[in-house]
């Protein structure tokens, strides 16, 4: 296991968003600096969203060589091309159709309307992983950069849910799930093998609503019943929280610097 998470907390949620903004430019610029491209994991949601948002609004985004940069997704709606519900298509709106990325380096995960279910697209996702890992690489995904999870208030991250089969696998970096507990029922999603790959592993939360998950995440719960205490990263696990979502933590173990 990593070490120890870091924790970042914030005013509110929007300061949350730019200032996580600000620190994915810099964690990208880095890594092509240091290794001519770099490998970035997206998460949907609200928080996920609103960091996209924050950082298509960020003037030093063009410090960013955006045709150098894979993108990957942490989980997926499985629903058809182009429903605003997919992370896709909204992380498309909230950044992706406004910067020159290079198409062949985004690698959404596969529609319900195409020619797999959701298990065979989960097949296809981790071959199409495997194929962009190399000989560096710790198994059979990219050794990311950047990985970013969302934290639900049932402390789910990605779609790996407390109790549900997923959470549970060791072998496989992506499966299918079936009757998610929130809507849709049937998703795709990186188990936590290739979560734990990632050099970095971001989980954002903001807000009242999330406060007990990340207690109960932070406090030392098992990853079955509390997937984001599953989730860290190989160098290093950071928590970005606004001061909501950070008010139930226990000072004793995480006293919070407003920052």
């Amino acid at each position: 296991m990593s070490a120890a998470p870091q924790l970042v907390v914030h005013r509110d949620k929007e300061l949350m968003a730019q200032a996580a903004a600000a620190r994915l430019i810099t964690k990208i610029v880095d890594a092509q600096a240091t290794r001519g491209s770099a490998s970035v994991v997206l998460t949907g949601g609200r928080n996920g969203n609103g960091l996209l948002a924050a950082l298509a609004a960020a003037p030093a985004r063009d410090a960013v060589d955006w045709g150098r940069l894979d993108l990957w997704w942490g989980d997926e709606r499985f629903l058809p091309e182009g429903d605003p519900e997919r992370n896709y298509t909204q992380a498309r709106e909230a950044l992706l159709d406004s910067v020159p990325l290079d198409p062949d380096r985004v690698h959404p995960m596969p529609a319900a309307d195409g020619p797999y279910e959701a298990d065979a697209a989960a097949e296809v996702y981790a071959a199409r992983l495997a194929a962009a890992a190399g000989p560096e690489d710790h198994g059979e995904v990219p050794t990311f950069d950047v990985l970013m999870l969302g934290v639900g208030p049932d402390t789910h991250v990605a779609s790996l849910f407390p109790e549900l089969p997923a959470v549970r696998e060791t072998e496989r970096t992506v499966v299918g799930v079936h009757g998610a507990p929130k809507p849709p029922p049937t998703r795709i999603t990186l188990t936590l093998p290739a979560i734990r790959a990632a050099r970095e592993v971001w989980l954002l939360a903001a807000g009242e609503d999330k406060a007990k998950a990340a207690a109960i995440a932070l406090s030392g719960a098992g990853e079955i019943q509390a997937p984001a205490a599953g989730a860290y990263g190989r160098s290093r696990t950071l928590w970005l929280l606004d001061a909501a979502a950070a008010s139930q933590l226990p000072p004793e173990l995480y006293p919070p610097a407003i920052a």
